[in-house]
Parts: structure tokens; C-alpha cells; sequence
């Protein structure tokens, strides 16, 4: 039993539901669905394809059911031979035969929750709704299975004396672990109350993922002029009326909302009504009412996961999610951050100050809100700095940035190059799937890059695996990235800010941890590491981005193919640390805010949660009205829909991790071979196969130091 099926609900089926571009809609047929023929149906046998590449052209939404009814038998019956084996526990007998398990149920997960996070329907989220409950009894039938846990512990009890190599010993060290932390030495009527949540949850979840993806799309802001849209280019207006028309709104203009709380378009939007507006609406979303609002869900989650954790023997969700975690405790989070927001809060003020002037000088007659940052930062910038960031777009092309940058300092780094398969089926025409060679020349893996927003996938970006390396069934990786650019109108370049750039060389970043790895067993493959520990290796990634070598590569101008002038790379670097108070604050109190939801007990659960929220950001010291936490409650995706609850302050975690590494690279001569390969060997490869901090220490030889992070922050 992989990794992937231990964490089903919780990380797979917690995304956004969809399916290939073609696909029919409707409501979903379950007789229909499980009459499919099984030879008709692409999911029940492994493709054919090259690396085992999914058949997308051939996968249908009525062919998930029913494979998902046979992966499910099949699986149940592999988890009972094991567990009622007559022969007496062995690591190959139990653990191994568990690695080995589920690969049909595994194969068919990975396809369903991989599509429905980037191309949703109406049948595939009824499905995802209908599956969550099936899939999280599946699970606990594995981890509460009494027989299955006796043989694990008689194996952990005597594991000193197997003779394991110290891969297979962690391996079965983690299952033991696994396994009680799923509750497997509870007594029965534990069991039964577990499984209770456990089902409920893997509802909740969804359903909140749901209703983040359909209230972002429904909140979408309508304009009905184009003097309200003054400050944004003759692109971007056109793309917000071909926005409009696509939704039968000829004549208006539709300005889609991202993720986060702040809108990318709030730093050029000249008129502040509209500004305002803009912000109110990703603001409000999940919480004013109708059939998406999240309030209840998220109290109903936090309530659920407080439950669960006190049945487990914790005092709360935190003290029960961290300690699989390298921090471990709440407390070490709770140190870090309260170390870090008095000063990052205290920047914040300073840097808020200075706007008011400029407002003031402007004769504005306003105090600055928080739909007002952006805009006048960027003002002062230019000021400051003389620098506008939207000269830069003209020269970070999108083909450029993945071809000529990321891929390039890739080539760099690791030796290994790039080709484009075109004769491989995808599920959206804007994707572009790459082969990679090795340093040796070799094939050995695939890349998908799905840049582009639209409205059936989910917000923000990421990295996932329809394939992950494991030598135990020689599997070469097929990794994917996935970002939110807005696709400009047809014929005309798409160019990117310095965020998307910077995201392009983060989730890449993933990617190579994902692409590098060489363990055998699939449960430590590539990012399956803590979470705290998971961001290092892609916020390490992004120093290439404005590394002059690999920016001079790539930033060219997309019309006449002159490289950046250096007198704007110079103003980019005196920007860098400019803005870095409101940067900070808004990370720390999204993490700040999730500690708070995930630190209470089952009986503190408050009744309203904009009013929980409020108050929490008050008594953490980071109530600073102008700059609203990088994500609120009810569409707090990562830790109410997804795999970071108790965990979004992972980022800042990985960061000091980042910021020493960044700095070994650069005492050690920056882009070189070398360099990579020993990145490559000592970190990258390892996956979960070590204790992730040893690995660090085997690459930077020491601890890691936060005064590297202080400084890039301003925070010293």
C-alpha cells in the first residue's frame, strides 16, 4: 500500500473534480457506469503508451466507476491474502507484499484525482462526492485491520534483528507508524467512531474544494465599461472582453479571480472603485450566503479533525499533524512564527506609511485599504526604483521562460535535456508534454507543462505525478507542472509577470525533486517527505530565475529578441527586498490563522467563523487591516480542501532551508555540473528514503541557519 492510497482522501480526492476536454456531461448514470465493458475501459489494464502515459484520448468520465469498483476488490482481496498469510510475518511476506498492492486501484486514483484538479465537470464532481466516503473506508479497512497490524508490529518489534538494508528498515519503520497514527491500536468501538469521522471528513473536504472552484468562478467581477478597466493594457482588456463573450456577456468585461486574496490586476486598475470591487469580491468568496458558502464547512472540518485527533490520543489536529512533520511540535511552529511576525507586522506599518504619503501628496483624500496596496506600491517603486514591472512582461515570453530558462539552468545544473513529444494524447490542447534525457543521454521521464488558466481547473499551482520513480517496478517518472497564467487572445504572446516567472522556476523545482529521485520503494519516491520539508527543493529553484546567466537566456524581448537591458536587471535586484513587510505579514498570518483552527480542541470550535478569524488575527498581533492574510477561511484551500492543514506555515520552514542552500550555492560557484550533481546526489534522489534533515546535513555539511532567511527578508 502506497503512500498515495494512505493519504487517499485527504490529498487526492480533496481537489476539484473534471475530465478530459471531450468528455460528455450529465448526471451520472451508476448503472450505466458499471455495465462498461472492462475490455472497453482504458483505466483496467496499464497503457501501452511510452512510460505508461495515460491514454487521455481514449478515457471517458463513465470509465472511472466502474474501474474504481474493481481496483477497490481487487485491492481488498490482495490486503486479505496478506493479512491472513498462514507463513509467518516476513519484510517480504507483509511489508514488501503491501508496497506491491493496489496498483490498479493506484493507477486509476492517480489518473481521476490528477484530472479532476485541472479540467472539472459537473459528472466527475458527483463522482468525486460519491467515491469520497467508499474511498475512506477502503483506507481504514487497510489500517484498522487488526490481523494486517499484528504481523506489521511483529516485525517492528523484532526489526533490529531482520538484517535490513536502511531503506527497507525505515520503510517498515514508517508503516508501523502509519498504522498507528490511523488509529490501528484502538479498540473496536474506536474503530467504528474513527471511521465515522474519517467518512465525514473525506466529504467535507471535497465539498469545500467544490464550492472554492465554482464561488471563484461565480465571483468573477463584471465591468461594464472600459474607462472603470483604465490602467491595464490594450491585451488585458481584451481579454477581459473575450472573458465576457465566452459567458454570454457581450459588451462587458470579466476580470477572473486567482487564488490568493490579492488580485494581480489591483497594481495597475487606475480607478478605485473598481479596485475596491475587485478586492470585495475575492474577499467575500464562500462567505455571503448560497450554495458555495464555506463558513460552515470549514467549522465543520476544524470540529471533525479536533475529534479525530483526541480519539488518537492528541490533544488537538496540530499536535497530531506535526509530529510526522520535521517541526514536529506546535510550539516549534508557534516559536518561528511569533519570532517572525512583530517584525514582519512592524515592516509592514512602515511600508503602509509610506503609501499614505503618497496618497496624500496625491491629494488623494483616503486612508490606504487594502485595495489600494498594490496599486500605489507600485507607484512607489517606479519612484524609488524607476521601475515599472510591467516593462519587464515584454521579455519573459512564456515559451522562453520554460524552454530558454527553467529548462535551460536545468541543462545547466543537471546535464539533462528537453524534447517535445507531440505524439502523445492530452487532456487539454493547451498542454505540452517534453521527454527528458538524462546527463548520459538516456530517456528517463516524461514532463507535462498545463500552463494556462480556465475556468474547470483549480486555482493556484502545482506539481503532481501520474508516475513516480520506484525500482521496485522499474517505473521512470511522468511528472507534471501545473500554474494559472491567463491565456491571451488567440495570436498574441503570452507574457509573464515576475510572480508567474518565479512560480514557472518553483514548481519546476518540484518537479526535478520528483524527476531525480532513485529509491526503490514507492512510498519515499520523489516528494513524498514532510510537508515542512517538501517546499525546499522548489523555493531553491527559483535563484535561477534571476540568475544572470540564465536570465540573459531567456528574457528577450518577444518582439524584436533584444536581451533584458542591464539597467533593468540592476533595478530588479535593488527591488527585490522592496514590499517584502506586506509579502511576509500576509504569509505569516495565513499560517498563523490555520495554527489558530487547528490548535483548539473539538470543544472550543467557535459557531462563526469570519468572527473566529477576526479575532484570532487580533490576539496573534497581525490584524493590520491593509494587508489581509494571503488566504481567509472559507477559501483556505490548502488546509480545509488539501494536504496542508496544520501545514501551510510550511513554506517559511523550507525557506530557511532555502536561503542557506542558496547561499551554498553561491560560495560554491553558482550553475555549475558540480554543483547539481552533488544537489542531485545528496538531496534531490533521496526522497523519503532518509530522515529529510539528514539529508540536508549530508549536502550542506551543518545545520541549517536562519540568518540568511532574515536578511533576504529584511528581518534582522
Amino acid at each position: 500500500m502506497k503512500k498515495n492510497l494512505l493519504m487517499l482522501v485527504c490529498s487526492a480526492l480533496a481537489v476539484q473534480s473534471g475530465i478530459a476536454a471531450d468528455s460528455p456531461k450529465g448526471p451520472v448514470n451508476t448503472g450505466r457506469l458499471a455495465a462498461t465493458s472492462a475490455k472497453a475501459n482504458p483505466l483496467l489494464a496499464a497503457s501501452r503508451l511510452p512510460y505508461g502515459f495515460p491514454e487521455f484520448d481514449k478515457i471517458r468520465n463513465e470509465h472511472f466507476a466502474p474501474a474504481f469498483d474493481i481496483g477497490l476488490k481487487q485491492h481488498s482481496a490482495e490486503i486479505k491474502q496478506i493479512a491472513e498469510n498462514k507463513a509467518s510475518p516476513s519484510f517480504e511476506n507483509t511489508i514488501v507484499a503491501l508496497e506491491r498492492s493496489g496498483r490498479l486501484l493506484s493507477r486509476v486514483e492517480t489518473v481521476f484525482s490528477n484530472l479532476t484538479a485541472t479540467n472539472t465537470n459537473p459528472v466527475l464532481e458527483q463522482l468525486s462526492v460519491e467515491l469520497a466516503p467508499k474511498l475512506s473506508a477502503h483506507q481504514d479497512q487497510i489500517t484498522l485491520n487488526g490481523k494486517l497490524f499484528e504481523r506489521i508490529a511483529a516485525l517492528y518489534q523484532q526489526r533490529e534483528q531482520l538484517g535490513l538494508d536502511a531503506e527497507s528498515l525505515r520503510l517498515l519503520e514508517r508503516y508501523y507508524t502509519d498504522f498507528v497514527r490511523a488509529g490501528a491500536k484502538l479498540n473496536a468501538e474506536q474503530k467504528e467512531k474513527l471511521k465515522s469521522l474519517n467518512s465525514q471528513l473525506a466529504t467535507l473536504g471535497t465539498r469545500f474544494s467544490q464550492n472554492v472552484l465554482k464561488e471563484t468562478n461565480a465571483s468573477a467581477l463584471v465591468v461594464d465599461s472600459r474607462e472603470e478597466l483604465k490602467g491595464l493594457s490594450d491585451s488585458e482588456i481584451q481579454t477581459a472582453a473575450a472573458t465576457a463573450k465566452s459567458r454570454g456577456l457581450d459588451g462587458k468585461f470579466v476580470i477572473p479571480l486567482m487564488n490568493t486574496t490579492g488580485q494581480p490586476l489591483l497594481a495597475t486598475l487606475e480607478n478605485r472603485q473598481t479596485r475596491q470591487r475587485l478586492y470585495e469580491a475575492s474577499v467575500n468568496r464562500g462567505s455571503h450566503g448560497g450554495s458555495f458558502d464555506n463558513r460552515q464547512v470549514a467549522i465543520d472540518l476544524a470540529k471533525l479533525r479536533a475529534e479525530r485527533a483526541q480519539l488518537l490520543g492528541y490533544p488537538n489536529y496540530a499536535a497530531y499533524g506535526l509530529q510526522s512533520e520535521t517541526a514536529k511540535t506546535p510550539e516549534a511552529v508557534n516559536n518561528m512564527l511569533g519570532q517572525l511576525a512583530p517584525a514582519a507586522v512592524k515592516n509592514a506599518r512602515a511600508e503602509a506609511a509610506e503609501l499614505q504619503k503618497l496618497i496624500d501628496a496625491q491629494q488623494g483624500g483616503f486612508q490606504l485599504a487594502a485595495w489600494d496596496w498594490a496599486y500605489y506600491t507600485e507607484q512607489l517603486r517606479k519612484a524609488r526604483y524607476a521601475f515599472d514591472d510591467s516593462l519587464l512582461r515584454p521579455y519573459f515570453e512564456l515559451n522562453n521562460v520554460l524552454e530558454n530558462g527553467v529548462f535551460y539552468a536545468a541543462t545547466k545544473l543537471y546535464g539533462i535535456t528537453f524534447k517535445e513529444r507531440k505524439d502523445l494524447p492530452v487532456y487539454h490542447p493547451s498542454v505540452r508534454v517534453y521527454e527528458i534525457s538524462d546527463r548520459d543521454g538516456k530517456p528517463m521521464a516524461l514532463f507535462i507543462a498545463d500552463m494556462y488558466a480556465r475556468d474547470s481547473k483549480r486555482g493556484g499551482a502545482w506539481m503532481n505525478s501520474y508516475a513516480e520513480q520506484a525500482d521496485l517496478f522499474g517505473h521512470k517518472p511522468i511528472i507534471a507542472n501545473h500554474l494559472n497564467i491567463p491565456q491571451p487572445p488567440a495570436g498574441e504572446a503570452t507574457l509573464l509577470t515576475m510572480d508567474e516567472v518565479r512560480t514557472a522556476f518553483h514548481e519546476f523545482g518540484h518537479a526535478l525533486h520528483g524527476l531525480f529521485s532513485k529509491v526503490r520503494y514507492p512510498r519515499f519516491s520523489g516528494t513524498n517527505v514532510p510537508r515542512d520539508f517538501v517546499e525546499y527543493p522548489s523555493q531553491v529553484n527559483e535563484m535561477w530565475a534571476t540568475w544572470p546567466e540564465v536570465l540573459t537566456n531567456y528574457a528577450k524581448h518577444y518582439q524584436t529578441g533584444q536581451v533584458i537591458p542591464q539597467n533593468l536587471l540592476d533595478k530588479v535586484s535593488a527591488a527585490s527586498r522592496f514590499n517584502q513587510g506586506f509579502a511576509t505579514t500576509e504569509y505569516i498570518a495565513a499560517s498563523l490563522l490555520d495554527q489558530r483552527w487547528h490548535q483548539i480542541s473539538a470543544d472550543a470550535i467557535p459557531s462563526d467563523a469570519l468572527a473566529f478569524e477576526q479575532q484570532a488575527l487580533k490576539q496573534m498581533g497581525v490584524d493590520f487591516a491593509p494587508v489581509p492574510p494571503r488566504y481567509r477561511t472559507t477559501y483556505f484551500s490548502h488546509i480545509f480542501g488539501g494536504g496542508y492543514s496544520a501545514g501551510y506555515y510550511a513554506y517559511l520552514w523550507s525557506e530557511v532551508l532555502d536561503a542557506d542552500t542558496v547561499e551554498w550555492f553561491k560560495e560554491n560557484g553558482g550553475l555549475t555540473r558540480k554543483n547539481g550533481d552533488w544537489f542531485r546526489e545528496k538531496l534531490l534522489s533521496r526522497g523519503g528514503s532518509i530522515d529529510p534533515m539528514e539529508s540536508f546535513r549530508q549536502f550542506r555539511g551543518r545545520d541549517p541557519k536562519i540568518q540568511p532567511l532574515l536578511e533576504r527578508r529584511g528581518l534582522q
